[in-house]
């Protein structure tokens, strides 16, 4: 009877689902034309100078191009621009594609290319990418050739001008639309921008005059699906081909499926609980360690996340170059963590707010959390928000303890640690825990203006020793990718960066 009754509820949650549904729902007779993915919040903006956020990048990386492509080998290869030639240690020319068109059908040449950067080290969201950029230094020879020049010597900036932050624009569209240019984006990417529901789903229409080998399915949905039960639910009865941030609760269920397929991969991501320095008692390391030693991660990567990925023990996994092999992190030691806590004058404990969005991991990481530091006198309240408004308020510094996680995307410690640890990024650039040490600071800048690889790993190593002493971070776990998707579902890869691409699949 319980049996038939679990039955009877999953399949009127199903019809409620197929009922309620407006974006991207499949029917027989479209089936092959349309590509359905879920996600598991929405994008911030569109436009690539306004947010860093994962969710806006995966569609971005679609209407969008830059210089140069990252693959899913994170091989660095020809985008719009087509080679490139080292002048000096700053400089680089790069000769771009001709007969390339945006999507208002605007010529593509040097000068979006230029505007494209100057926009970009104009914002706050993207400095850690742009703000490498000599500014006054790039410099035009004719439509196809540009000169682009870094402040300093800077090893990693081809992975750099990778990132969807340097997707370039074209002026005319940006003016044109202003303050609305986020919601009416304009590339030249394999995908037209059609339509945004917001907080429902994101359409796009194939690219039929792209200049290169066309996006094998004439059209894409994004579909924001907060909760992760209904984004199986969706996967399993075929109103979504792809589901992104599967749980780890979930990967049983789906692996026993046989209409459906589980990619998992290993990437670049490291996950954590930040602490905000500027807010009492967490200027006080003693404080912070004790707070490590009070977490038992282990616990929470064997439970909450079923052993995907992996123990943290400093701020970057080993999959990203650079990463230190020998940090020690912390152990799970409550005796260790009271004693801390009686030496910095709270014996008693006292009470804070742990801020996380509502990815349905972060809120049972949260609860554990809550109650291991219950256990030394602790008192956590939680509190959730929506993801756009989370990321705002994190940057304005309003926060005491928040759940985040980091992708190295251009899998170098530069872009890993800088962002997050250097003193001149705190908020919207990546470093909310608003950290500062000078000895980091003059490593990370040295990380990144030397050229000599055995010298930048010199820098990171130590600096990596010093965070994780310093503890701005409760680390929590490096990251490993889970995609589920329909069996139909062919040519579909998972970038280890989290900026997947669907160009290239097909339906079988």
């Amino acid at each position: 009877m319980i049996k038939v009754f679990k039955k009877i509820l999953y399949g009127l949650a199903v019809i409620m689902l197929l009922v309620t549904t407006g974006c991207g729902a499949q029917i027989e007779s479209g089936y092959l034309t349309e590509l359905v993915i879920a996600q598991s919040a929405d994008a911030v903006s569109l436009d690539p100078h306004a947010t860093n956020d994962s969710r806006s990048a995966l569609v971005n990386k679609h209407i969008y191009e830059t210089l140069v492509v990252q693959d899913e080998e994170l091989n660095l290869k020809p985008g719009l621009a087509k080679s490139w030639e080292v002048i000096d240690e700053r400089t680089y020319e790069f000769a771009l594609q001709e007969g390339v068109y945006f999507h208002n059908g605007a010529l593509f040449t040097a000068s979006d290319v230029k505007f494209t950067l100057l926009r970009a080290l104009e914002s706050p969201n993207v400095f850690p990418i742009a703000g490498v950029i000599d500014g006054e230094s790039i410099t035009i020879f004719d439509d196809y050739t540009i000169r682009i020049a870094t402040v300093e010597p800077f090893a990693p900036l081809l992975a750099h001008l990778a990132h969807t932050a340097m997707s370039i624009l074209n002026e005319q569209a940006v003016t044109e639309a202003g303050d609305d240019y986020g919601q009416n984006p304009v590339g030249t990417g394999r995908y037209i921008f059609e339509e945004w529901i917001l907080g429902e789903c994101i359409t796009l229409t194939r690219n039929d005059d792209y200049f290169g080998e066309l996006a094998k399915i004439e059209n894409l949905t994004i579909r924001t699906i907060s909760e992760a039960s209904n984004r199986l639910i969706e996967l399993e009865t075929g109103q979504v081909d792809i589901a992104l941030d599967i749980i780890p609760s979930n990967i049983e269920r789906l692996e026993e499926h046989e209409d459906l397929v589980l990619h998992r991969k290993a990437d670049l991501r490291t996950n954590y609980m930040g602490f905000n320095l500027e807010k009492e008692p967490f200027h006080d390391v003693r404080i912070r360690q004790a707070i490590n030693y009070a977490i038992d991660v282990e616990l929470i990567v064997d439970t909450i996340l079923e052993g995907v990925g992996g123990v943290a023990t400093g701020p970057i996994g080993l999959s990203v170059w650079g990463a230190n092999p020998n940090l020690p992190g912390y152990e799970y030691n409550p005796e260790r963590a009271q004693e801390l806590l009686t030496e910095a004058g709270y014996s008693e404990g006292f009470k804070t707010t742990l801020w996380i969005d509502d990815d349905a991991t972060r809120v049972n990481i949260a609860t554990i959390v809550s109650n291991q530091l219950a256990k030394i006198g602790i008192d956590v309240e939680i509190k959730g928000m929506e993801w756009g408004a989370y990321l705002e308020h994190l940057a304005e510094g309003k926060h005491e303890l928040f759940i985040l996680g980091w992708t190295a995307v251009t899998a170098d410690a530069d872009y890993g640690l800088y962002p997050l640890f250097h003193s001149s990024q705190f908020g919207a650039s990546g470093n909310r825990t608003f950290y500062a040490n000078d000895r980091v600071d003059e490593l990370l800048t040295a990380g990144r203006t030397t050229t000599d690889q055995d010298q930048r790993l010199e820098y990171y190593l130590e600096a990596q020793e010093i965070i994780v002493e310093d503890a701005p971070w409760v680390f929590l776990n490096v990251g490993e990718t889970l995609i589920g998707a329909r069996r139909h579902v062919n040519g579909f890869n998972i970038n280890p960066s989290g900026h997947h691409t669907f160009y290239g699949v097909y339906f079988d």
